[in-house]
């Protein structure tokens, strides 16, 4: 370490030119946002999902249009212009079909054949009380196309698969000015697209956001504390060329950042700050007992570099567990954030110790070389420890309790997740998403897979039979809207058949005449049979919205379906398969919990290994894990008695509680080890612990507590949830090892 800092210079000269170029680096940082991020990777129903949408193409390739008119919009201004803005969509970008309740028609059989009847007379007021009544009749359209109260109509349009920011925002940009265009100024949209823009300038603002915030509550702290302009600026801009670093590092290697990338401001800065306080607290304290820089340097080092280092590989680790998360975007927000403390660390060790190296010690002291400020400091601290001395039994049995607590909170956990949960209260996206709950299908789509069996193709009169019992059966539960199949089509062409009598909308009865209507079909629909069947004809689907009702609920209606399923039809025709971009969604929050545990079970025993490398003793370990198992269990007891549903964004809470919460004690024991191995007894090493270590333990978690305070302000709600929760737990984790750990030592180790 001598050898590498007597280069202090050229160690600050690479560090400020990479800083300039990851810089320069970031204009090619990418945001992204979709719902597959979210999708359990590996899982069965994934590959069968990914080959269903070869046969049939994604389910969130849509974007809702839905514009209201005052008491209703029947209309004749208002609808001639709808119908106008709805027949030239296809020339929006990206758009593959369009469909509107103006555009489409009822299909009528004549004795000069088929001939197409408009659902609405645009041109004739007088008929539109007759149109709505058969709209009304007829069920087709309601809550799809125009909702219950006719005070608005849809504007559906599909779109290309796959659409990415820079096209979602295109496309979405052409539809507001289409909208302005023709007058429209309330109107709500719904889609993938939407999403997409929404929640990526959400990102932007967020990142913004959190850096400012935590960047100025960084630089309030380290005033209060040092008072000393060059200690701050050193501190501060170390902390800053880290984050910039690792965001840098981050565009190099086209990582892109999703909904949580939020935190790595508030992690790169706390952390870092935790790092530098620690390193400067005790080096500053060598220099103030009369040290020469670099020997107060190598012993600061010797002494607390250490530590410094597991603290920052335990933290990494607790973000590594979340490997094990199924969700690609939890996941790659765990290495990433791990990859952040390193260079955290990295940059703390090499950049700012040369600096410090670097500049004289009379800006880094304070004039008082015995301030009152540390006098303060040292009385605070000796009390602590007089009290934990005095009062074991009542710490002991106070902790006790509170386990027994956090253990009830825990069996109070309910994974009733709902997608708006994650929209900003009051926002755009979350008002239109509430609209369409309210007025329409909602947003989250379902599909039934439909494979034939045997010899059988989809369309033999026997398999749609089979189809029509699970849509009939779909139709009555609640959650269930807008459910569509082949079968739509047969029945539309046997109420053509029928004067267009809404009691004929059925499947008919008589295979010949099924088949008969099959051969118009495929003649006169090509295009729409090839949305629900395949080249081959023995795969089919059946699509349906389902309202965010919670996924406990929704969890019960795809079981009451599955069981319908498999007792009331005929699985020697056809087998039917719930799948879609929502059932992903809903079973990924089932994989939260598992590996979660599975996460913080590795991360237990990899930090446990640290933990007798470093300590050489089975009792300090168990000493050491106990006060950071609870913090764990009161952040698990919080989703409880707060009633916040476990999903996979608020899985990170866990990590993040786990890798951080043991940094104190891992300051605190590796100070105690250093008394002891300077010839001290066990109550003269607590002791010098408290006085020399303490402060700085209640510097950084104060920072930390503050800086994930700071989401308490985010637009995003799991990230308000996350902020509250990591903030009070890792304030408990340093309670715990003021009070509790100097009470095992004394009680444990003899």
């Amino acid at each position: 370490m001598q050898k590498i800092f007597a280069a202090k210079k050229a160690i600050v000269a690479i560090f400020l030119v990479l800083g300039v170029l990851a810089g320069a680096s970031l204009l090619q940082l990418k945001f992204s946002f979709d719902f597959s991020q979210f999708f359990p990777e590996g899982d069965e129903d994934l590959v069968f999902y990914q080959e269903f949408i070869e046969d049939f193409g994604t389910d969130d390739n849509f974007l809702l249009v839905a514009v209201t008119h005052d008491s209703s919009v029947f209309e004749k201004r208002f609808l001639k212009t709808f119908d106008s803005f709805s027949r030239n969509a296809k020339s929006l970008p990206y758009v593959t079909e369009s469909l509107s309740l103006t555009t489409v028609f009822y299909p009528l059989k004549t004795g000069m054949g088929y001939i197409r009847l408009p659902v609405i007379n645009i041109g004739d007021a007088t008929k539109y009380e007759a149109d709505w009544k058969k709209i009304q009749e007829d069920g087709l359209f309601i809550n799809s196309l125009i909702d219950e109260d006719a005070t608005s109509l849809v504007l559906a349009l599909e779109t290309e698969d796959g659409l990415n920011y820079m096209q979602s925002r295109e496309l979405l940009t052409a539809v507001r000015q289409r909208l302005r265009e023709n007058g429209f100024g309330n109107y709500h949209l719904l889609g993938r697209t939407f999403f997409y823009e929404a929640l990526v300038d959400m990102q932007k603002e967020e990142l913004a956001f959190t850096t400012i915030s935590a960047t100025l509550l960084v630089f309030l702290v380290l005033f209060l504390v040092y008072r000393r302009v060059w200690v701050i600026v050193i501190a501060l801009f170390s902390i800053l060329l880290a984050l910039l670093l690792f965001l840098g590092l981050l565009s190099v290697l086209g990582k892109e950042l999703t909904v949580l990338a939020a935190f790595y401001p508030i992690l790169l800065l706390i952390v870092g700050t935790s790092d530098v306080v620690h390193i400067m607290d005790d080096y500053l304290g060598k220099l103030q007992g009369g040290l020469e820089k670099g020997l107060a340097m190598q012993r600061a080092l010797r002494e607390v570099g250490v530590s410094t280092l597991l603290t920052s590989v335990t933290t990494a680790i607790g973000f590594a567990s979340l490997l094990t998360s199924k969700s690609s975007s939890v996941s790659g927000f765990g290495i990433d954030a791990a990859l952040g403390v390193i260079v955290a660390f990295v940059t703390i060790i090499f950049f700012s110790c040369s600096v410090l190296l670097l500049t004289d010690k009379k800006y880094l002291l304070p004039k008082d070389q015995r301030s009152a400020g540390t006098k303060r400091w040292s009385l605070a601290m000796a009390s602590i420890n007089r009290f934990t001395k005095k009062h074991p039994t009542p710490i002991l049995m106070g902790s006790l309790i509170f386990t027994g607590i956090c253990v009830f909170g825990m069996t109070q956990i309910n994974t009733n997740y709902q997608i708006q949960d994650s929209f900003p209260k009051n926002s755009a996206i979350a008002n239109d998403f509430e609209f369409f709950q309210e007025h329409y299908a909602g947003f989250r789509p379902l599909e039934v897979a439909v494979i034939t069996k045997g010899n059988y193709k989809v369309n033999d009169f026997a398999v749609s039979q089979e189809i029509e019992k699970v849509v009939q059966r779909m139709k009555a539960i609640a959650p269930i809207q807008n459910v569509q199949s082949v079968n739509t089509l047969y029945k539309g062409v046997h109420k053509a058949n029928n004067l267009n009598k809404s009691d004929f909308f059925i499947l008919p009865e008589k295979e010949d005449t099924f088949l008969s209507y099959q051969r118009e079909i495929k003649k006169r629909a090509r295009k729409q049979y090839a949305k629900f069947v395949n080249t081959d004809e023995t795969k089919t689907r059946i699509t349906a919205k389902v309202l965010d009702v919670g996924l406990d609920t929704i969890t019960r209606v795809y079981q009451g379906l599955n069981t319908f399923i498999a007792t009331q039809t005929d699985s020697t025709k056809a087998t039917f398969k719930l799948t879609g971009t929502g059932i992903l969604l809903d079973k990924n929050a089932f994989y939260v919990k598992d590996s979660l545990i599975q996460g913080l079970l590795m991360g237990l025993v990899l930090v446990a290994l640290i933990m007798v490398l470093l300590f050489k003793n089975l009792k300090l370990l168990l000493i050491s894990l106990l006060p950071n198992l609870l913090p764990l269990l009161f952040a698990a007891a919080l989703l409880g008695f707060l009633d916040i549903p476990l999903e996979a964004t608020i899985s990170v809470v866990f990590a993040i509680v786990f890798g951080i919460a043991v940094d104190d004690t891992i300051h605190f024991l590796g100070r105690y080890k250093v008394g002891l191995n300077n010839g001290k007894n066990k109550e003269e090493a607590i002791a010098i612990t408290f006085a020399e270590t303490g402060r700085a333990l209640v510097i950084t978690t104060t920072t930390l507590f503050l800086g994930f305070l700071v989401l308490l302000f985010s637009k995003h709600l799991p990230s308000v949830t996350i902020g509250l929760l990591v903030s009070v737990t890792l304030l408990t984790a340093l309670v715990l090892d003021l009070l509790l750990l100097p009470v095992l030592l004394r009680k444990l180790l003899k």
